[in-house]
């Protein structure tokens, strides 16, 4: 038996079950960095994105052993979005602004219609759960682009793509990945909730400075 082999054993032997699903060590593995990762984004700190990359690899894995091919190809594009906000966010972390209804608007276009194109392509390659999973790619790519460029409409992108995914997950009976799919739909909410406060936080500090200025 090769080393490659004995790893993959090892990180497929189950550890516990949950609601009659057995969870693998690289399952638990993988969210419980996901889980440090992303409530670290709603904190806006730098600090998410290597969390986020190492959970992202993991999931790649994971993914290619369940096959869903799109979930999977979505984790690549994670790991270069997380060296992305590593370099791209200032030392202080996200500086959080809001988008204009535009840039919603070309935004909502251009993923749809990728979406559209791009679901076929994986039934053709034989893919699980085509048609959700490939609105979770192309609207997490979108989410994780406006992430990195500091938007907080990112979170409302996020809880839509978690919640589309919880469904997903479920269906293709990875329980313990679809409680956390939960969470994260849970924690894109309070991540919308934090950055506006921030954002409105970061005003108020600018206004202050004016009037003291004068």
């Amino acid at each position: 038996m090769s080393v490659i082999s004995s790893i993959r054993d090892v990180a497929m032997q189950a550890i516990f079950s949950a609601w009659g699903y057995e969870v693998s060590w690289l399952e638990f593995v993988a969210v419980t960095a996901s889980l440090i990762g992303v409530w670290l984004g709603t904190t806006g700190v730098k600090w998410t994105w290597p969390w986020w990359a190492l959970s992202s690899a993991l999931y790649s894995w994971l993914f290619v052993e369940w096959d869903l091919l799109a979930s999977a190809s979505l984790q690549v594009v994670f790991i270069i979005a997380a060296i992305w906000g590593w370099f791209g966010w200032g030392p202080k972390g996200a500086q959080s602004r809001k988008g204009t209804p535009k840039q919603y608007l070309i935004v909502g276009i251009l993923g749809i219609i990728s979406w559209v194109l791009l679901a076929p392509a994986f039934a053709d390659i034989g893919a699980a759960a085509t048609w959700p999973d490939s609105f979770g790619l192309v609207f997490s790519i979108v989410a994780q682009i406006i992430m990195v460029l500091q938007f907080r409409e990112s979170w409302i992108v996020w809880l839509v793509v978690d919640a589309v995914y919880t469904v997903t997950y479920a269906r293709q009976g990875l329980w313990f990945t679809a409680a956390l799919y939960v969470v994260f739909t849970l924690i894109a909410a309070e991540g919308y909730r934090k950055w506006r406060m921030q954002e409105h936080l970061a005003s108020a500090t600018r206004l202050d400075e004016i009037a003291v200025s004068n």
